[in-house]
């Protein structure tokens, strides 16, 4: 069974764990288990991330070649270690409605539908359980995320994610409530109700998450709740704004990333088209993070704006299907008309081949073999490949205290053309991707590159001259876990979570 040992009279021995359930998605899992990672690394223990399936277009790649969730490498940072692919061993890339790439412990093994992919999931538990052993050999506390709710009583059957890796490994369970979204009770006292007695076994409480007001009116819940379940409340987070300041994971939370319509002009606006398949997101962030700069997801059925400085092709999952989106919803004309006028273009990934004249896909990575026509901005053309390109690029800001600073490259296919005889200047001195003469359409493969304080600011700069910041966004990314870990502090019983996760 994955992670153990032996006692020295031969009895089995399990690594502490805890893992953290949550009653849906985007109840704050993800955060939660940053903050305790956070909190317990501070006490002193070698804590360390894991999630045994995650779905998501958000990835981050490892030291050693590999991929796994954003999520999970937000998680390793907060715990103050390297990623590592064992830390999230399946990781499902939605391609379409349908399918999706299946990356197992780092590496891409092929697309799946999602009926193909619920057959294989027996066949993957022993390398998610190997991955949960890799990682306890060097930890103190392992905190295991679960994804989406265990109450998913139709696909408990094959489940390798919730309490059927709960189960499998002997890990306890907490289980999160979002408040903020109503219904927390029915949401605890329902997912307790539908698991059977041996899952019902692991679970040993619950934590009430995103509370806003009096925590006293909610006495009497607490009360109705025990008296359903039995359960204990180990504690009542906040509603944490530090969490605004971290990456997302899933793309649902892009709905809280619009503009309102009524806000005053910023200094510089963005204009994001919002993708069906959008990657890798968190690029977007550290723009974000910029006071004067507004980041503007544009919805489908809305005009990208007219007085935007720089429109901004994010990545996707699905580089063709995006592209025949972008041509339906007419950002091709606006784009095109946005710089008749004189803005600035950037394609990042998937973005900067869609820039191109074509897009090939001789192989039919992305569904049917064949060749279309990219924007044409960009004298490049893009042949997909079946070898995924995964690749760091680090280094260190002397500037910034010598703060860890990266970005990396995660693709299928490779771009050539006369415009990449004229590269972009990449931060840590590198350069790749392509732009053009005129130097107003620009493109290339670095995720991660707006994270480098001082190229941002280089960047924001070469958009409307005078812009000025002095943000350092790695360090506000560190003070926003250790807000979150201050509240787990505070608010959560740690001691018992430990405990429970050391019994």
């Amino acid at each position: 069974m994955g992670g153990k040992g032996k006692h020295s009279d031969g009895r089995a021995t399990r690594v502490p764990a805890l893992m953290i359930q949550g009653t849906g998605s985007d109840v704050g899992k993800s955060l939660l288990v940053a903050g305790l990672g956070r909190a317990f690394t501070r006490r002193g223990l070698r804590v360390r991330p894991f999630k045994p399936q995650n779905m998501s277009n958000n990835a981050s790649v490892t030291a050693d070649g590999g991929e796994i969730g954003r999520a999970q490498a937000l998680q390793a940072q907060a715990c103050g270690v390297e990623e590592s692919v064992h830390m999230n061993p399946i990781l499902l890339k939605p391609q379409s409605d349908t399918g999706s790439q299946l990356v197992v412990q780092g590496r891409v093994e092929g697309s799946v539908s999602a009926r193909d992919y619920h057959k294989r999931k027996p066949d993957l538990l022993p390398r998610i359980l190997e991955s949960f052993s890799v990682l306890g050999r060097d930890a103190d506390l392992i905190l295991v995320e679960g994804a989406g709710s265990p109450a998913e009583v139709n696909l408990r059957g094959a489940d390798i994610a919730n309490m059927g890796f709960a189960c499998a490994a002997d890990v306890p369970v907490v289980l999160v409530g979002d408040i903020d979204r109503g219904g927390v009770i029915a949401a605890l006292v329902g997912t307790h109700a539908l698991l059977s007695d041996e899952e019902r076994g692991l679970l040993k409480g619950y934590v009430i998450n995103k509370f806003r007001g009096d925590e006293r009116l909610f006495d009497s819940a607490l009360a109705i709740i025990e008296d359903k379940t039995g359960l204990p409340c180990f504690g009542i987070l906040p509603h944490a704004e530090a969490a605004r300041r971290l990456p997302d994971e899933d793309s649902m939370a892009l709905d809280n990333k619009n503009t309102p319509a009524a806000a005053p002009r910023p200094q510089l606006r963005i204009a994001v088209p919002r993708l069906p398949r959008i990657a890798n997101f968190d690029d977007l962030d550290p723009l974000a993070a910029e006071p004067g700069v507004v980041v503007d997801m544009i919805p489908p059925g809305e005009p990208l704006p007219l007085d935007a400085d720089l429109i901004l092709i994010p990545g996707s999952k699905s580089t063709m299907a995006d592209l025949a989106f972008l041509r339906e919803q007419g950002w091709d004309t606006d784009i095109h008309a946005h710089l008749r006028r004189g803005g600035r273009v950037l394609g990042l990934c998937a973005g900067y081949q869609m820039l191109g004249r074509a897009i090939s896909d001789p192989h039919g990575l992305e569904g049917q073999t064949g060749s279309v026509p990219g924007l044409g901005l960009l004298d490049v053309e893009t042949v997909m490949s079946d070898e995924k390109t995964l690749l760091r690029a680090t280094g260190t800001d002397d500037a910034d205290a010598g703060m860890f600073q990266g970005g990396y490259e995660m693709h299928l296919g490779e771009t050539s053309g006369p415009d990449c005889a004229r590269p972009m200047s990449l931060p840590r001195g590198q350069q790749g991707g392509a732009t053009t003469a005129n130097g107003l359409v620009q493109g290339c493969y670095l995720h991660g590159l707006f994270a480098d304080d001082a190229y941002r600011r280089d960047y924001l700069k070469g958009l409307k001259g005078g812009f000025g910041t002095h943000v350092s966004y790695a360090q506000g990314v560190e003070s926003a876990l250790d807000e979150l870990a201050g509240l787990c502090e505070a608010r959560l019983d740690l001691d018992r979570l430990l405990e429970i996760a050391r019994a």
